[in-house]
């Protein structure tokens, strides 16, 4: 079987390369020139854990390969994924001009039947927008030729995509016949023998299900948030109320954990998406307008804890951070917290010591040399008056405290994932503020 993915971003890079993993000859197509020499060259424009050798191997296989032009591989292939971007509009809307191009390239070209399948995250009623500009550039040709438009959102989260691909819990397909069914059956096969666990829909209710399912995560950490800022003011420590609500099984443990706020490529669009979706269709999401509120707010949250400390004297404070991504184990810096942190505390007069073990690069190329980038977590906190902990990456989890205090100037630290634990840190000579507690 053969099929191309248009996009070699994050969903479709790591879509391609696992389906290669299993015997599927895949091409994946991108019109940057530049980023497809690279990956001929193994390359790879993006942080994930594994990523890289599997495309490698995949490439020397011969089941992976990479190529500027959709047009020219359209006889070979089956089917066709879509995993371009859908940056949100000014006013919050998905943008679909490049979803809508993919598919105008595919009528002007297509010469036999083909499944046309969404991976990326568009609104729902994007496929009938789809069908619809295939068809129009069909009937331009004057030519009859049958084809499916499928929905199959992706779940990956970054950090553990490939594992997320290849050991998916669930596999949401939206479909409209029975052919392009049995094409995503066959395709989804090898990944879940022993439990097959793809759950076909319409097409419009798979488009809603990855909106759904991402505002759903972003209201849990915004409740969390706000219930954590709620337990400072009466006393109450966050963690145990965490523990104590996910013990309850309707509830349960995940995405109960209060910080700085969430950040990147999806739940940040996708909840603005939703709102504007519901807009158009006469109807508030009055909900997710407060998820986004509470969500902005919380990433101004260590600055406003460490105005206080200082009784707003921060003019020349050194500020050690520890991360920059918007999660670990990525490079992945799109509307992360940390933007905000930096943003606030330069204004305030700071000088920035960052560290962050695969987002330094990134970083340097959205702000420039602003701040100063360590080569290492200790080479962060040198001299520093204040050590803020922003992205929870495992080699933060237990540092050596005794040189860190001998290294900065005053023993403090701002925890902004909850990772330390109060009484140990305090007990060292620190003084120690987290979220919830």
């Amino acid at each position: 079987m053969k099929i191309a993915i248009v996009g070699t971003g994050y969903v479709g890079l790591v879509t391609g390369t696992c389906f290669a993993e299993i015997g599927v000859n895949v091409v994946c197509i991108d019109t940057n020139c530049a980023k497809i020499e690279a990956l001929e060259k193994g390359i790879i424009p993006i942080y994930e854990n594994g990523l890289e050798e599997m495309v490698n191997r995949n490439m020397k296989a011969g089941r992976l390969k990479f190529i500027t032009s959709l047009a020219n591989c359209l006889d070979e292939v089956d089917v066709v994924f879509s995993a371009v971007g859908t940056p949100p509009d000014e006013d919050g809307s998905a943008d679909l001009s490049y979803v809508l191009e993919v598919a105008r390239t595919i009528g002007r070209n297509m010469r036999k039947y083909i499944l046309v399948v969404t991976k990326s995250t568009v609104p729902v009623g994007t496929a009938k927008k789809i069908r619809a500009a295939i068809q129009e550039e069909l009937d331009k040709r004057n030519v009859q030729i049958e084809f499916d438009v499928a929905s199959n959102p992706e779940f990956l989260k970054e950090g553990n995509a490939i594992n997320d691909f290849m050991s998916p819990d669930r596999v949401v397909v939206g479909v409209e016949s029975e052919r392009a069914k049995k094409l995503m059956t066959r395709l989804y096969k090898p990944f879940l023998l022993n439990n097959f666990r793809v759950i076909f829909m319409d097409i419009p209710s798979a488009e809603m299900t990855k909106y759904a399912a991402n505002s759903m995560l972003a209201t849990r950490i915004s409740f969390m948030n706000d219930i954590a800022n709620l337990c400072e003011l009466v006393g109450a420590d966050v963690n145990m109320v965490r523990s104590g609500i996910g013990s309850d099984t309707r509830i349960g443990r995940k995405f109960l954990y209060p910080g700085i706020g969430y950040g990147g490529s999806c739940f940040p669009k996708d909840v603005k998406a939703l709102i504007k979706t519901a807009e158009q269709n006469g109807y508030q999401m009055r909900v997710l307008r407060a998820v986004e509120e509470v969500n902005e707010r919380q990433k101004s949250i260590l600055f406003e804890k460490l105005q206080r400390y200082f009784n707003g004297d921060l003019q020349g404070r050194i500020i050690a951070l520890w991360g920059l991504a918007f999660k670990p184990e990525t490079d992945d810096m799109r509307e992360a917290p940390v933007l905000v942190l930096i943003n606030k505390l330069l204004n305030a007069g700071c000088k920035i010591r960052a560290y962050d073990p695969a987002a330094m690069q990134e970083c340097r190329r959205r702000i420039g040399d602003v701040i100063y980038y360590a080569k290492d977590m200790y080479d962060a906190v040198w001299d520093a008056d204040t050590l803020m902990l922003v992205t929870e990456w495992k080699e933060f989890r237990l540092p050596s405290w005794a040189v860190i205090k001998k290294t900065m100037q005053l023993p403090v630290i701002l925890d902004g994932r909850n990772i330390y634990d109060k009484k140990e840190i305090e007990e060292l000579g620190f003084t120690y503020h987290c979220i919830g507690k």
